[in-house]
């Protein structure tokens, strides 16, 4: 399969073009941290890195993410944000805002969100995950640098992963040509990030809240070193925190080493 052609993908944005730079590479240890190395060296907000094939992709908590150009699409993406690091609470929920209406709008059924950045997909066999998104942030109070790391699965993985995994394939008759795929998702993105910057996670809490997965269902939290509690989901706050209705009351949940388990 070719490499994704800057020049195509161009002509698929269209008057969105000028808010990218994309490059398209056939192999990297990870597009995130090649967009970080070339962020040091100031690379410009809109910068995107998208790799056929990684060597040491990075997902959430440390876990790899590996595939290829035929199996998935992984991407990174650069956002320089005036709201600084404390203005940020929720991104990666607003990311998985911007997935799933790309993928609606390409005609995708069954797809959900699940707190705090997967991507899931409603199979016979129950919620599988899609897609991952990893946020990596530096900077201070008044200026923060964002790196969007995405990795969507085209085609069901093959092996064994702690939870069930999916493939658009399966959400869709046939998959669309990659260039349309990723000007379709960068379109996205870039609507959900101009309305980020005015209103933080607020502006797509409701549509969040629409599409959440475990919504009032019973869950157990997992995080790393503390005791495993329980809970029913009551959704999320404007700020991105995660609600947990427990029987001490509705505690606040914020993102860092936590997994969220369905209770049998």
């Amino acid at each position: 399969m070719p490499l994704i052609d800057p020049v195509l993908l161009k002509a698929r944005l269209g008057p969105l073009a000028g808010r990218f730079d994309v490059d398209a590479l056939a192999e990297c240890d990870s597009t995130s941290s090649e967009l970080l190395r070339r962020a040091e060296r100031g690379a410009p907000s809109g910068s995107v890195i998208v790799a056929d094939r990684q060597l040491a992709g990075r997902g959430r908590r440390g876990r790899s993410w590996l595939s290829s150009a035929d199996a998935g699409l992984m991407f990174s993406v650069l956002w320089r944000s005036q709201r600084g690091l404390a203005g940020l609470g929720g991104l990666s929920l607003a990311v998985g805002v911007a997935l799933v209406r790309a993928l609606e709008s390409l005609g995708a059924a069954g797809v959900r969100l699940k707190w705090p950045n997967d991507v899931l997909l409603e199979t016979p066999a129950g919620d599988a995950k899609l897609a991952g998104i990893l946020i990596e942030l530096a900077g201070g109070r008044r200026e923060a640098q964002v790196c969007i790391g995405i990795g969507l699965n085209l085609q069901t993985p093959a092996g064994e992963f702690a939870q069930p995994v999916a493939g658009l394939a399966q959400a869709l008759p046939a998959l669309p040509e990659r260039h349309a795929l990723l000007a379709t998702i960068l379109g996205a993105l870039l609507g959900v990030l101009d309305d980020f910057a005015e209103r933080g996670f607020a502006a797509v809490r409701d549509e969040w809240q629409a599409r959440h997965a475990w919504q009032d269902r019973a869950v157990r939290l997992i995080e790393d070193g503390c005791p495993e509690r329980s809970g029913i989901c009551r959704g999320v706050a404007d700020d991105g925190a995660l609600l947990l209705e427990t029987a001490a009351g509705c505690e606040r949940i914020l993102a860092g080493d936590v997994s969220l388990r369905v209770n049998a």
